[in-house]
């Protein structure tokens, strides 16, 4: 069977690693290779921008190494969301979310939601966090080719937001290293 072929960003950025980091990434495209399923151990691997540093976290404590901006899913913004989609007007979507939560409780979810925007703007929410979640479990239970995901964090003062990469295990993470 034919290897899978990268191409676009995952393939340049796997040309910028090095031959340690290609290393470390085969060994962790193994581990996934040989899990017998889905499970809190399985590796997730960060490469932080600013210093090329390559790591994995489990998927267990990935909340806790990549946290995500869960201000958008607060119930007061989730509701006065609901009622927009099912025609409310704006106003009258915030005056029943006052009734039902309280108006301090939706100004300080939408000051929080808003600060969280200003401060990170990293992009990774927590509906990517799931999103993620779900793809890893849904490949590792149902795909051939397992596939390893490789998350490029921004750089802290960048405009960019996380990068997400699958890299399929059974892929050659070795560069070709002829002159």
């Amino acid at each position: 069977m034919a290897e899978p072929a990268l191409s676009g960003p995952t393939s340049q950025l796997l040309a910028s690693l090095t031959s340690v980091q290609h290393h470390r990434l085969q060994g962790w495209c193994d581990q996934l290779t040989a899990a017998s399923g889905w499970h809190g151990d399985l590796p997730v691997v960060l490469l932080e921008r600013c210093w090329l540093r390559l790591r994995a976290v489990t998927v267990a404590t990935l909340a806790d190494a990549v946290p995500a901006d869960t201000s958008a899913e607060a119930p007061e913004l989730m509701r006065w969301r609901q009622l927009r989609q099912e025609g409310v007007d704006p106003w009258s979507a915030q005056l029943t979310c006052w009734q039902e939560f309280g108006a301090q409780a939706c100004q300080q979810a939408q000051r929080r939601h808003w600060q969280q925007r200003e401060q990170h703007q990293c992009g990774w929410t927590f509906a990517d966090y799931l999103s993620l979640l779900r793809r890893y479990r849904q490949e590792l239970e149902t795909e051939t080719t397992r596939c390893l995901p490789l998350l490029v964090l921004r750089r802290p003062d960048g405009e960019q937001r996380h990068t997400l990469h699958w890299l399929p295990s059974r892929h050659r993470t070795m560069r070709h290293t002829c002159a």
